[in-house]
């Protein structure tokens, strides 16, 4: 147990390290939404784009929960659990009048995150705190949308994550998952191939991820839980053009000067982008959103 936990506080100290070190560079460069763009399959997109695809995500996941068109359902308490610079949790407030806070391991995004929200007079809406999503600081019942957008793959005990989203979810509150998987398992496999458990543990070595688990594997956690309408998608497809960009965006002049002041982390995270291009082309990395409701 103890070996579990020096292994546990090493990951947390090393996603802490990674996003302090490459927070600023990627505002400087995509904004302040740390995530995929939802894109046209078939589009060949520029920089410019990339910022309003952001957006698209937030409405498209929205939408797929069945969130955005109802405004009776719309959330008054928001809880963003692995906020990033808090991009999220400021467009959702603003969206739904609604007051969001959000959590992050990085002490660096917590404080731009606050700032950000402060500049844009939404400090009285939304805040930030440093907290582990495995043990939020949030009693039970609180929120009426837990919203996590591409945090899931950093937690190293998956059961816990789901377990605490559900926790803190009011009766009748939405849960939104949108996270990096694998493959779901065929009827008759037993553990991914060598070569795919061979791609994936290089680039968990890159970003700071634990073991990755699989779409039905969150699903058969939610069920577990009793949670109601659960539903999910492979959104792989949308947000295709992504990983290209973010290669092409660090290849510029701005790009490179700014990742070579970031430090080792950020480089050893960027030279590991082809390889989730490799994985997604191959069917192994399934983009997915997996949406839910607690009973109320």
């Amino acid at each position: 147990m103890a070996v579990e936990e020096h292994e546990k506080e090493k990951l947390q100290k090393g996603i802490a390290e990674f996003y302090d070190e490459s927070s600023t560079i990627w505002e400087n460069i995509w904004g302040d939404h740390m995530h995929h763009g939802f894109y046209d399959p078939d589009s060949t997109v520029s920089v410019s784009d990339h910022r309003a695809a952001q957006i698209r995500m937030i409405e498209e996941s929205l939408r797929f929960a069945l969130l955005s068109e109802e405004r009776t359902k719309w959330p008054k308490r928001i809880v963003d659990v692995g906020c990033g610079i808090g991009g999220s949790s400021r467009y959702l407030a603003e969206k739904f009048g609604a007051t969001s806070v959000g959590i992050t391991l990085s002490p660096v995004q917590a404080e731009r995150a606050n700032a950000l929200a402060a500049a844009q007079g939404l400090a009285h809406k939304v805040s930030f705190q440093v907290a582990d999503a495995l043990q939020q600081p949030f009693p039970d019942g609180q929120f009426d949308l837990v919203w996590s957008m591409e945090s899931g793959e950093h937690m190293p005990d998956k059961t816990k994550f789901v377990g605490e989203l559900a926790r803190v979810a009011a009766p009748g509150g939405t849960i939104i998952i949108v996270t990096w998987c694998h493959r779901d398992l065929g009827p008759d496999e037993q553990s991914l191939k060598p070569w795919e458990q061979d791609l994936l543990k290089k680039i968990c070595d890159a970003f700071y991820l634990p073991a990755w688990c699989s779409a039905a594997d969150y699903i058969k956690l939610l069920k577990s839980l009793s949670l109601q309408d659960i539903k999910s998608a492979d959104w792989s497809p949308f947000v295709a053009p992504f990983w290209p960009a973010v290669i092409r965006s660090a290849l510029t002049w701005n790009g490179l000067a700014s990742l070579l002041r970031s430090g080792v982390k950020t480089i050893k995270g960027a030279l590991a982008m082809p390889l989730m291009i490799k994985g997604y082309k191959k069917g192994l990395i399934k983009f997915v959103i997996i949406t839910c409701r607690k009973s109320g």
